[in-house]
């Protein structure tokens, strides 16, 4: 008898003991898929000037990449890609200080608008209206003023799901500032993708008649080195023509063949190779700052462009469904500003590509329109993608 109750309680410890590993396992791989996940965290990044609390939000995927955003401009103040050794490094230029971004900032990583590039003379006409704008760049309105989307504290909201991680921001523009028309509520969404893929969502509607054209002002550095300048970066722009500006970087309203320019990137060739060839258009721009006219935009979202470094081999990779895309190679930056990697931000340290309407489109009746009325709802997107190759 008692050796049956002996069986009996060896039995019921065993069974324990087995339920027990079981359980341990089942957290483990708990664990293991908390660990995978997208994910995002939010984390105080300090007060303005005028004591508005701004917040970051970083988004963080399941094979390391992480976006920071900042309620401040909805700026990118950090975004990870991984190198051909799988290391994941800072590739955009930036500050982890509010204070620079509000003190001295040429627009890194920031929402642009209302309009993004220029607007000659601050000024247009809109259904026999005369507006003027503020005029922040010479003669000239430059990415919406002096106090645009860039320096202004959004709304911010987040969203995980299974296969995705957003950042939502939402923004009033009121009637007026800055000159322009119209009570203008915007959202743009970043989304983080498991493919290594940020996409940017722009939308907005109006009471008034008005003009918009959104943009992302991100300064990339493919090498994750801020201290190489990007000359060795090999860039494609899949456009077949650009936009002549005159001195001021405002375009004559001819569109001009790239065949046979500096300005052909159709097939892929180093930055280094045409930038300092004598030419006026170069001349102009001290370089690079011009919008091309993109290919295939009866196909709305398709590649655009592609950025790739051969000594990291970071690619990346541009989709979107605007008419241009300026390519902009640093050439304002001269070594003033401090880089959060150390050292300074010089002369041609980093690029942008900047998805958009083409500039001073509201004095162009011939480029695509810029107008957003009443009842419409604009809408615009673009994705970055990251990988090696």
């Amino acid at each position: 008898m008692k050796l049956i109750v002996m069986i009996k309680n060896i039995k019921r410890h065993f069974i324990y003991l087995i339920s027990l590993m079981i359980l341990g396992c089942g957290n483990n791989n708990s664990k293991k898929m908390d660990s995978t996940s997208l994910k995002i965290e939010k984390t105080p990044f300090g007060k303005t000037s005028d004591g508005i609390k701004v917040d970051q939000f970083i988004m963080k995927n399941k094979n390391g990449m992480k976006v920071g955003v900042i309620t401040f401009g909805g700026i990118i103040n950090f975004l990870t890609a991984k190198n051909k050794k799988n290391v994941y490094e800072d590739i955009v230029l930036g500050y982890d200080d509010l204070a620079q971004y509000e003190e001295s900032s040429p627009y890194f990583g920031a929402i642009i608008g209302r309009y993004g590039n220029r607007i000659a003379e601050g000024k247009f006409n809109l259904n026999g209206e005369s507006y003027e704008l503020v005029k922040n760049n010479g003669d000239n309105h430059l990415h919406g003023g002096l106090k645009g989307f860039d320096k202004v504290v959004w709304k911010a909201k987040q969203i995980v799901t299974e296969n995705s991680a957003l950042i939502e921001l939402r923004y009033l523009s009121k009637d007026m500032e800055e000159g322009y028309p119209g009570n203008l509520e915007v959202k743009v969404t970043y989304t983080l993708d498991n493919n290594d893929e940020l996409t940017v969502n722009y939308e907005a509607t109006t009471d008034k008649n008005t003009i918009i054209n959104l943009t992302q002002h991100s300064y990339f550095n493919l090498s994750g080195d801020f201290q190489n300048d990007i000359l060795d970066h090999e860039l494609v722009i899949n456009a077949n023509s650009f936009l002549p500006v005159n001195s001021k970087l405002i375009p004559t309203g001819e569109f001009q063949d790239v065949s046979g320019t500096p300005f052909d990137f159709r097939n892929s060739k180093t930055i280094r190779r045409d930038i300092n060839i004598k030419d006026e258009q170069l001349k102009n721009g001290l370089g690079y700052d011009h919008c091309w006219i993109l290919n295939d935009q009866s196909q709305g979202f398709r590649f655009v462009a592609s950025a790739y470094e051969p000594n990291s081999g970071r690619l990346l990779e541009i989709f979107s469904d605007e008419p241009g895309i300026q390519f902009y190679t640093g050439n304002f930056l001269d070594g003033t500003l401090p880089s959060k990697k150390g050292g300074k931000y010089n002369f041609r340290t980093g690029i942008c590509l900047e998805t958009q309407h083409f500039p001073n489109s509201p004095n162009q009746k011939n480029f695509p329109s810029v107008e957003l009325n009443p009842g419409e709802k604009y809408f615009s997107k673009t994705s970055f993608k990251f990988s090696v190759k």
